[in-house]
């Protein structure tokens, strides 16, 4: 009988005194402390005030051992090693910044025992937050049964956290002081000591599971937790196992202000650099047309697709997305007739499959044909025959390390065909777009699609559409489909000018419209303008000002021009008067000399647009009255 060797790595030592490391501008200081023996990294302000502890520890078996052991209670070794200053450089395709240019300080926590078992913590301290993984070295065959990792907050934080579901799609309804115990998903929010601290994970690898967090000890220790049994249908391993050298994905606070969180690209700066070169030319962000949010079945309808063909024509969009039930495609033309149509427009097509299998209760066709390398390399064959440049794939309804595998099963094939990759009722982004530039976008959130499934949205649309921008977006890219004039199945009561608001708050690799074709044609002429113009790739983007869940304001730019979208929520959620519905917008984001702006602005009802001219500098500062779940837009150029 094989026998196995457990370990519990609850990392206990005697810690000698030293000094605290620092964020390259002062601003953070970390160190470690022991309260009962267990060993803590501790994040504080540079006025000492406490901001976060991070409780570390693995709990693993290794495999083929002689005999069974716990590890002792403390360890013959523990050290930081010598801090660094190191720098970061790194180009995207998309996201908040083309080009990243940082500095962090380094250092490992290292641990032995008298066993000569190592453990090492890698630790990463940015201006804008603190990252660490856990990393084994020596080569064994180990089966992790649980992460110790557990993140406390004070009482008095105020938190935005989504209760935990597989597809990430789900609101993040502010929580008062004490919140409640529950399973919740990353990213999550917090606000204590006037600096706001995001949690979440990123370099998911194939080495182990993606994690959310468990506060259902106690409320405000937040623990690492492995998904769970029932997740997939009950297939695949919920303990993550790995034969070799191991590491974590890392575990992430971003902390500061609320432009710090939503300027972050920390996600990005901790994951694995990509051996695709960004100058790919087959890797090109962009818009869509998007047949699904007005019909639900329009892709299986040929003539309804050459519409959404003709609209992405007549719009200057570079593609269009046949969603679910293009195999049953009829009324004129099958699905080879479709692509031919829109490829003789100059549009390149995606196509929409059902990730397949059976970790999956969604029985919608086309099924299973991304489910195996062989599945794969035939359909990407086929597709690239087609002229198809993207696939979205959809449905994995789990996040144990089997899928983990599966992700990054599809993302190497795609590369290998030169196909485009946007993940649907999927896990969270973790860092992939930096790894995988092909992987487009990702949906995890309750997006305009939820349009079609409840009266929800109708009621909390605008107050979702105020939080996502400080918790979902801050993460990575999110497929929200956004822009929608007319209604779908549940009527949406944000203003034109907050639709229109949408197309710069949210970023995305590709940005899939979700309006038929009438309410992109029917706009006054210079917002229609906007839908052609308006970019998916962002040179800078700053954050203006807003607070989770009331408003969002943020200033993007590309090449020479500034877009700045502002979104409200419902005035009438909120009692706190410290944010009015008349947002104050500095320019001080914009160079010098003076510049021509057109202003996009709520009229006296939800669906007047109002559009104003004038001059502006970088020392102007506007006030701009928005209506309820209204908004505004601004294109500002040189």
């Amino acid at each position: 009988m094989k026998k196995v060797f457990a370990l519990v790595l609850l990392l206990l030592s005697t810690i000698a005194s030293m000094a605290a490391l620092k964020s390259p501008d002062g601003r953070l200081n970390v160190d470690t402390e022991q309260p009962g023996g267990k060993t803590m990294i501790v994040i504080r302000n540079n006025d000492g005030q406490l901001l976060l502890r991070a409780q570390l520890g693995l709990k693993l078996t290794l495999l083929g051992d002689t005999s069974t052991k716990e590890a002792p209670a403390a360890s013959n070794s523990f050290g930081f090693s010598k801090p660094q200053l190191k720098k970061l450089s790194y180009s995207m395709l998309r996201g908040k910044q083309l080009k990243v240019k940082k500095q962090y300080t380094s250092s490992v926590l290292s641990f032995s025992d008298e066993r000569g078992t190592d453990l090492n913590v890698e630790l990463r301290i940015f201006n804008d937050g603190v990252a660490f993984r856990y990393v084994l070295p020596e080569e064994a065959n180990r089966v992790f049964n649980d992460e110790l990792t557990a993140f406390e907050l004070p009482s008095t934080a105020h938190r935005w956290l989504q209760k935990y579901v597989t597809s990430y799609e789900g609101d993040f309804p502010y929580q008062a002081e004490s919140g409640k115990k529950g399973e919740w998903g990353y990213p999550a929010l917090f606000e204590t000591n006037g600096l706001f601290i995001l949690l979440t994970e990123a370099n998911a690898s194939r080495m182990y599971c993606a994690t959310h967090l468990n506060n259902n000890t106690d409320a405000n220790w937040y623990k690492v937790n492995y998904p769970q049994q029932w997740e997939g249908r009950g297939k695949g391993d919920v303990e993550p196992s790995w034969n070799g050298s191991w590491q974590s994905p890392w575990r992430v606070a971003i902390i500061g202000s609320l432009a710090d969180v939503v300027e972050s690209t920390l996600v990005d700066d901790v994951s694995d650099a990509t051996s695709i070169p960004v100058s790919s030319k087959w890797i090109k962000p962009g818009r869509a047309a998007w047949l699904y949010w007005a019909y639900n079945h329009g892709t299986k309808d040929y003539k309804t697709c050459c519409q959404y063909v003709d609209l992405a024509k007549e719009m200057g969009w570079e593609y269009v997305l046949f969603d679910w039930e293009w195999d049953a495609m009829t009324n004129g033309g099958r699905l080879e007739d479709a692509v031919a149509y829109a490829l003789s427009k100059g549009i390149k097509p995606w196509m929409w499959y059902n990730s397949g299998g059976d970790h999956t209760y969604v029985r919608a066709t086309p099924l299973d044909r991304m489910l195996t390398h062989k599945n794969r390399e035939e359909e990407f064959a086929w597709l690239k025959s087609l002229g198809v440049v993207g696939v979205k794939v959809d449905f994995f309804e789990s996040d144990k390390q089997m899928m983990m595998n599966y992700y990054l099963d599809i993302l190497d094939d795609a590369a290998k065909h030169q196909m485009m990759v946007n993940f649907h009722g999927c896990t969270l982004p973790r860092g992939w777009s930096r790894t995988y530039p092909h992987l487009m976008s990702q949906e995890a959130v309750y997006g305009a699609e939820q349009y079609n499934n409840s009266p929800y949205m109708t009621s909390n649309g605008s107050r979702i559409n105020c939080l996502l921008p400080y918790t979902r977006n801050v993460v990575g890219p999110m497929d929200y489909t956004p822009v929608a004039f007319t209604n779908s199945q549940h009527p949406h009561k944000t203003s034109f000018t907050h639709e229109l608001a949408l197309s710069v708050a949210f970023e995305s690799g590709v940005q899939h419209w979700a309006d038929r074709p009438e309410g992109f044609l029917n706009l006054p002429p210079e917002a229609k303008q906007h839908m052609s113009d308006v970019p998916a790739v962002w040179d800078d983007t700053r954050f203006v000002t807003g607070y989770p869940g009331e408003s969002f304001v943020v200033a993007r730019r590309s090449g020479k021009t500034w877009y700045v979208a502002g979104i409200c929520s419902d005035k009438s959620n909120t009692n706190d008067a410290k944010h009015p519905i008349t947002l104050s917008v500095p320019l001080s984001f914009l160079g010098k000399g003076n510049y021509n702006m057109t202003a996009f602005t709520d009229g006296g009802k939800q669906e007047d647009i109002v559009i104003n001219h004038s001059k502006v500098n970088s020392e102007k500062s506007l006030s701009i009255p928005c209506l309820s779940e209204g908004g505004f837009l601004l294109k500002i150029q040189k």
